[in-house]
C-alpha cells in the first residue's frame, strides 16, 4: 500500500520547533497568595526577555447563540479591579459583552514558555474613564477609534483609506475629540492560571480561584496536571 505524499504545509508545520531556548524555573510553592503580583512579575520578565508585544492578548467572548469568538487586542492595565481593555461598544465584541458579560483572556510569552489564562465577568467603565483611556494613547489610536464603524462591512479598501485619512486629520487637529462609543472594560477575574513550559514536558500549571464567599479578595491555589 502506497503511503500518501505528505502535504507541503504538514511538512512545514511539523518542522517547527518549540522553546529552542533555556526556560526559567517556576516554583509554585513560592508563588504569592494572589495572582496579580505574579502577573506583574511575569509581565516584567517577559519584557526583560525581549518578548515582542507582551501586552497582546486573546479575548474570547460568546455570541448571541453561545458560540465562541476570539480576537487579539492589547491589555491597557492590570490592577486590583482586574484586567483592562477597550473597544467600541458597537463592535461585535461590544454587543457580545452587553448580552453575555463574561470573557476569557489568554497571554502567550514564548520567549519564556509561559502562558496566563484569565476567566471572569466583564464590567464597563464610566464614560470619563473610557475618554481618559483613549486620550492617554497615541494619535494613531484616536484615529483608529474615529475610523468607520468597527465590525461593520466596508465597501472597499479605497473607502477604508479615505475614512482613515480623514480620521488621522481630525485626530491631529482635535486631539481631545470624543469617540462616543469607545468603552473601557474590566475583566474581573474568577480564575487566573499560570503555565510554565518545560522542555521535557513537565509543565507547571498553577491556578488561582476566587474563594466562594471569600472577603478581601481571597484566593485558592491549585496545582494542575499538564
Amino acid at each position: 500500500m502506497n503511503t500518501p505524499t505528505r502535504r507541503p504545509f504538514a511538512d512545514l508545520l511539523h518542522a517547527q520547533r518549540v522553546w529552542d531556548t533555556e526556560l526559567p524555573a517556576f516554583d509554585p510553592a513560592a508563588a504569592p497568595p494572589a495572582p496579580l503580583p505574579l502577573f506583574h512579575a511575569w509581565f516584567a520578565e517577559a519584557v526583560a526577555a525581549g518578548q515582542p508585544e507582551p501586552h497582546a492578548m486573546a479575548l474570547a467572548t460568546a455570541d448571541s447563540e453561545g458560540l465562541p469568538d476570539v480576537r487579539t487586542l492589547l491589555l491597557h492595565d492590570a490592577d486590583e479591579r482586574g484586567f483592562h481593555f477597550a473597544s467600541h461598544a458597537t463592535s461585535a465584541k461590544g454587543h457580545q459583552l452587553a448580552a453575555r458579560p463574561h470573557a476569557a483572556l489568554g497571554f502567550y510569552w514564548p520567549a519564556q514558555g509561559r502562558q496566563v489564562r484569565v476567566r471572569g465577568s466583564v464590567v464597563r467603565c464610566t464614560p470619563a474613564e473610557s475618554h481618559a483611556d483613549l486620550h492617554a494613547r497615541s494619535t494613531g489610536a484616536l484615529a483608529a477609534a474615529l475610523t468607520g464603524a468597527q465590525s461593520e462591512v466596508v465597501d472597499s479598501v479605497a473607502a477604508l483609506h479615505r475614512a482613515a485619512d480623514a480620521a488621522w486629520e481630525r485626530a491631529g487637529a482635535e486631539p481631545d475629540t470624543e469617540a462616543p462609543t469607545w468603552t473601557r472594560y474590566v475583566v474581573e477575574p474568577a480564575e487566573v492560571e499560570f503555565f510554565q513550559g518545560d522542555a521535557r514536558r513537565r509543565h507547571i500549571r498553577l491556578r488561582y480561584r476566587r474563594t466562594a464567599g471569600g472577603t478581601g479578595g481571597a484566593w485558592t491555589r491549585e496545582l494542575l496536571w499538564p
